[in-house]
C-alpha cells in the first residue's frame, strides 16, 4: 500500500515536472516590428523567447517594405508585439500576407498619444493617424510599454509567469533611475539652450516629458520631405533664436543637417537615435544605452560653454 502510494506520488510529481520542463525547452516565438521594441521584449522575455525583430538596428521603420519571409516569420510567431499609433504603417498588409491569427499585443495601449503639430496633409498619407507614435521617447511610456509587454507574455506562457515579472521589475528599476538620470542632467542646463534642431520630427515625447524644444526639417515620418521653403524658414528661426546645435539622425543622410549647420552657423552637435538602435555593439545598442547616448550628446553639445 506505501509502496502505491509512494508511485503515485512519485507519477503526480513527474506529471506537474513536465510541463515546465517543456516550456523551459521551447521558448516562445515572438515577433517584435522595431528594433526599439524588439529590445525592450528581449529584456523582459529574456531566454524563454525566440525573438525576431523585423526592421532591424539602424533601420527606418516609417519606409520598410515587408519581405516574403518577413510574412512566413510573422505567420510562425506565438505572438506579435507592435507599437501601434499608426507607426507600422505597413502592418495591416503585412498580417494579410502572412495570414497571421495569433495574439498580437499593442505596447502603446494605456498611453494617451500626443496629438500631432500641424494638419499638413502628411498625417493619412503616411498612416500615423492623428497622434505621434514616438511614445517610446518618454521613460514613462516606456514603462508602459514593459507592463503590456509582460502582461502579453504572461498570457501566452503563464507556466513563466514568475520569470516574466522578475525581468520586468528588474527592468523598470533600470527605467527609473535613468530616468532620474536624464532629469537631473537637463535641469543644468539654462533655459536659453533648451531648443534642438533634428532631422525629423521624432522626439516630441521627450520634449514634453524634460522639457526641450525640438525643431526639424521633415515632419512626423522620414517619408515627408522638406521644401526649400521650410528649410530656409528653420535657418533664419536658428539664426534669430540663437540656437546652438543641430543634431544627425542614426538612420537618415546627414546631409540636410550639415547645410542648414552650415548656413545658419550652429554647430554639429552629434547624431541621436530616435527610431532605430545602434547595432548591438555600438554606442546605441539597447533602448537604455540610447536613451543614455542621446541625453549625453544633447547635454554635452547644449551647455554653457
Amino acid at each position: 500500500m506505501l509502496h502505491q502510494w509512494l508511485r503515485r506520488g512519485l507519477l503526480v510529481l513527474l506529471l506537474a515536472w513536465l510541463p515546465s520542463v517543456h516550456a523551459e525547452e521551447t521558448p516562445l516565438k515572438v515577433v517584435a516590428t522595431f528594433s526599439v521594441l524588439g529590445d525592450m521584449v528581449r529584456a523582459v522575455g529574456g531566454d524563454r523567447v525566440q525573438l525576431t525583430t523585423l526592421v532591424g538596428p539602424d533601420s527606418d521603420a516609417h519606409v520598410y517594405q515587408p519581405t516574403p519571409a518577413d510574412a512566413k516569420t510573422v505567420a510562425e510567431a506565438d505572438i506579435l508585439f507592435v507599437n501601434g499609433f499608426g507607426f507600422e504603417g505597413w502592418l495591416e498588409r503585412l498580417i494579410e500576407a502572412s495570414g497571421y491569427k495569433g495574439k498580437m499585443v499593442t505596447v502603446t495601449e494605456g498611453i494617451t498619444g500626443l496629438p500631432l503639430a500641424d494638419a499638413d496633409g502628411h498625417k493619412e498619407e503616411h498612416g500615423h493617424g492623428d497622434v505621434d507614435p514616438h511614445a517610446w521617447q518618454s521613460l514613462a511610456h516606456a514603462k508602459t510599454y514593459v507592463h503590456n509587454i509582460n502582461r502579453g507574455l504572461q498570457a501566452a506562457d503563464p507556466l513563466n509567469s514568475a520569470v516574466y515579472a522578475i525581468n520586468r521589475d528588474a527592468y523598470l528599476q533600470q527605467l527609473t533611475e535613468l530616468e532620474q538620470l536624464i532629469t537631473d542632467t537637463l535641469d543644468k542646463l539654462p533655459e536659453s539652450r533648451r531648443k534642438v534642431v533634428t532631422s525629423h520630427d521624432a522626439f516630441g515625447y521627450f520634449a514634453d516629458a524634460y522639457r526641450l524644444t525640438f525643431l526639424a526639417p521633415q515632419g512626423i515620418s522620414t517619408e515627408t520631405e522638406a521644401t526649400a521653403k521650410d528649410v530656409a524658414a528653420l535657418i533664419e528661426q536658428i539664426r534669430a533664436e540663437k540656437i546652438t546645435a543641430v543634431f544627425l539622425e542614426n538612420m537618415m543622410s546627414p546631409r540636410l543637417l550639415e547645410q542648414i549647420a552650415a548656413e545658419s552657423g550652429a554647430k554639429v552637435g552629434g547624431t541621436l537615435y530616435a527610431d532605430a538602435l545602434s547595432p548591438a555593439d555600438g554606442e546605441a545598442g539597447t533602448y537604455p544605452k540610447m536613451m543614455q547616448h542621446n541625453i549625453e550628446t544633447l547635454y554635452q553639445a547644449l551647455k554653457a560653454e
